[in-house]
C-alpha cells in the first residue's frame, strides 16, 4: 500500500473474526481483511476447510486461528469468541457471514427449513453480534460489525423458492439498523453487505459445479451489468466498511449487486 492508502485502509493491528469462512463469501471476506493486514479468526462447523483457509491466509504475513463452532449453539459460540481473542487478540472486526438457504416453494415449505434459516441468519447474527459487541463495550469501543444480507431483503427472489432466506435477510437489514442506532455512542458501526447473485456453494448445482444454465441465464437477464458477480468484486466492499476511516458510516445496507436492485 502507498502511505495514502494505508492511512485509509489498513487493518495492519487489528484483529477479525469471520464467521461462515469454511466457504463461499466468508473465505474472501477473511481473505481480503487479511491482505489488508489484520489477523484473522474464521469460524464455522467444518474444522478441516477451516484449516486449510486459515493456512491460505497465513501466506499473507498476518497471523490467523481457525475455531469449529456451530453459530447457533449459544455457549458454543461464547467459547469460540474466548478462544479467539486468546489466540489472536480483542477482535475489533466481526463479519457474520454464516447462512444457509432452504428450498421450497412456499406452500410446501416445511416448519423445520423455516426454523434453520431463521436460527442461522438472523439467530446467530444476532448472538455474534451481541457477543462480540458487549467486548467492544467492555472495553470501551471502537469497533466495526458486518453483517451479510442479501439483495433479497429488498424483493423477493424471481429466481429460486427460498421464502425462509428472504424473510431472514429483511429482518438481518433492520437488525443491523437497530443495533448501528444503540451502540453509535460507543463508537460502534453496525453495517451491511447486500450481495447479489455470486457462484457459491449456496449457488452452484453440486450436481453440475456451476450455476444451472436456466438459472444462469435468469440472473443475467435481470442484473444490469448482464452477469453473475467475481467472488473478488466483493472485496473491496468489506475492506471499505472495515476501514478506520469508514467511522461515520453506521446503518448502510451496502448492495454489491451488478445493479440488480438498482431497476
Amino acid at each position: 500500500m502507498t502511505q495514502a492508502l494505508e492511512r485509509l485502509f489498513s487493518l495492519k493491528g487489528q484483529t477479525a473474526l469471520v464467521t461462515g469462512a469454511s466457504s463461499g463469501l466468508g473465505v474472501v471476506m477473511a481473505r481480503a481483511l487479511a491482505k489488508a493486514g489484520a489477523d484473522v479468526a474464521v469460524l464455522a462447523r467444518r474444522k478441516d476447510r477451516l484449516d486449510s483457509v486459515a493456512q491460505e491466509i497465513a501466506q499473507l504475513g498476518v497471523r490467523t486461528h481457525a475455531v469449529a463452532a456451530d453459530v447457533t449453539d449459544d455457549a458454543a459460540l461464547e467459547a469460540a469468541v474466548t478462544q479467539a481473542e486468546a489466540a489472536l487478540g480483542p477482535i475489533g472486526i466481526l463479519v457474520n457471514a454464516a447462512g444457509i438457504s432452504p428450498l421450497g416453494r412456499a406452500e410446501r415449505h416445511s416448519r423445520d427449513k423455516w426454523d434453520a434459516a431463521l436460527a442461522v441468519n438472523v439467530t446467530a447474527v444476532f448472538l455474534a453480534s451481541q457477543v462480540v459487541g458487549r467486548r467492544m463495550i467492555e472495553r470501551g469501543g471502537p469497533g466495526r460489525i458486518i453483517q451479510i444480507s442479501s439483495v433479497m431483503a429488498q424483493g423477493a427472489n424471481p429466481v429460486h423458492r427460498v421464502v425462509g432466506y428472504s424473510a431472514s435477510k429483511g429482518a438481518v437489514d433492520n437488525l443491523t439498523r437497530q443495533l448501528a442506532v444503540e451502540w453509535a455512542p460507543y463508537g460502534i458501526t453496525v453495517n451491511a453487505i447486500a450481495p447479489g447473485y455470486f457462484p457459491t456453494e449456496m449457488t452452484i448445482d453440486p450436481q453440475l459445479g456451476e450455476v444451472r444454465a436456466d438459472q444462469k441465464a435468469r440472473i443475467e437477464q435481470l442484473t444490469p451489468l448482464g452477469r453473475l458477480g467475481k467472488l473478488e468484486e466483493i472485496e473491496t466492499a468489506v475492506l471499505f466498511l472495515a476501514a478506520p476511516a469508514s467511522s461515520y458510516v453506521t446503518g448502510v445496507i451496502l448492495p454489491v449487486d451488478g445493479g440488480w436492485t438498482a431497476w
